[in-house]
């Protein structure tokens, strides 16, 4: 189930738009959660990763980065990860139509807060069950989400570390992987070779044991 909403620009962390809505899991702490996004889009830049889950609590933030603006949405633990970004992935797609040629003209918070409107019905196609059901099967084509990384927020508002920094951490652990194999792949390519140097003497010395015995 999602909760919280916010759309935000990624330049200077402006809160764009943004809707809300309790629930048993949510409830008291909803402001507390609508500070820690606050706090997060502060940290956000242009070099972090495009996509991203936070735990926090029993709950998760759902982060999609695209064309300057960040998408958040505050969902229940339990709540399908394809469903969530599926769910960003359309809010992206109607608000960059509706004001992407305006975003850099504006300075004031929540300048469109109209937008809210379109947020309560995509809410509710996708806490409708049929959807859920429905969305499940015909979004296939979404990206990978199990390769989407997870963190938990405190390792980002309390040691102040930016967002691009644990994305580079997360390339760098790629990095180091890839030159694991290829490290692995080099030792069993010299440790074949050996072998066959060491089975190609073999053969040499029995070839000339047999061809020089009648000498001996």
């Amino acid at each position: 189930m999602t909760t919280l909403t916010m759309i935000a620009r990624i330049q200077d962390g402006l809160l764009l738009a943004a809707s809300m809505q309790e629930s048993e899991q949510s409830g008291r702490n909803l402001q507390e959660y609508q500070n820690q996004a606050k706090q997060l889009f502060r940290k956000l830049n242009e070099n972090s990763p495009p996509r991203c889950s936070l735990e926090t609590g029993p709950m998760v933030f759902h982060i999609l980065l695209a064309q300057g603006v960040c998408y958040l949405v505050l969902c229940e633990g339990s709540y399908s990860k394809r469903l969530a970004f599926s769910y960003l992935e359309e809010l992206q797609a109607e608000f960059s139509e509706l004001y992407g040629k305006r975003l850099a003209s504006v300075s004031r918070p929540y300048a469109f807060i109209e937008f809210d409107t379109f947020i309560q019905k995509l809410k509710k196609n996708y806490q409708d069950s049929w959807s859920r059901r429905h969305l499940s099967s015909v979004n296939t084509e979404l990206q990978d989400v199990q390769r989407i990384m997870v963190t938990n927020i405190e390792e980002v508002l309390q040691r102040g570390e930016a967002l691009s920094a644990l994305d580079s951490k997360a390339s760098n652990l790629s990095a180091l992987s890839k030159k694991y194999r290829q490290d692995a792949k080099y030792l069993n390519t010299r440790s074949l070779y050996a072998k066959i140097g060491l089975a190609s003497a073999v053969c040499m010395i029995i070839f000339l044991y047999a061809r020089f015995w009648w000498l001996v």
